[in-house]
């Protein structure tokens, strides 16, 4: 039975091992960027458990823009309560735990909390082949991103909230 719960200062080291299994060096998160994210932003950092081991996570800010901008990976403030966009910065699953829904659950529960704190949507970059990945979900392309994060190219994909155009 997989749980998802909200992150803890203690997940830091297990959350950076899946980080640079997920991402490559240039694109992982750092330590430092990722304890900023725990410690100012565990509204919207989830973390799926089985058996007590971490599996996987999701995590992001609210920001005001339906686009994510380069300046999100070195820096990010503390949430607003209501409005805004949620962004996806990261989302990974463990390379023993793939294929088994994890992703999946993950972004329902961003989804949820878009719904309760009555975001307009949900927003993240990601590269062209996992394009077609979160189009599963409901997410649509906007085509290519103004980000050079790592040096590579990215794709805008933006999920409005239900009942948004």
């Amino acid at each position: 039975m997989i749980s998802l719960r909200n992150v803890q200062a203690k997940d830091l080291e297990k959350l950076l091992i899946i980080e640079n299994e997920a991402f490559s060096i240039e694109e992982a998160a750092t330590k430092e960027a990722m304890a900023e994210r725990i410690q100012l932003i565990a509204d919207t950092f989830i973390v799926a458990k089985k058996e007590g081991e971490i599996l996987g996570y999701i995590n992001g800010p609210i920001i005001d823009q339906p686009y994510i901008t380069d300046d999100l990976f070195e820096g990010i403030k503390e949430n607003p309560k209501r409005g805004g966009y949620q962004s996806i910065l990261g989302l990974a699953v463990s390379r023993k735990a793939r294929n088994q829904g994890i992703a999946k659950l993950l972004i329902e529960k961003m989804e949820e909390l878009v719904e309760e704190n009555e975001r307009e949507g949900i927003t993240l970059t990601c590269k062209q082949e996992l394009v077609s990945f979160y189009e599963k979900f409901g997410f649509i392309s906007h085509g290519m991103s103004e980000s050079k994060h790592a040096g590579v190219s990215w794709y805008n994909l933006v999920k409005l909230r239900e009942g948004r155009n």
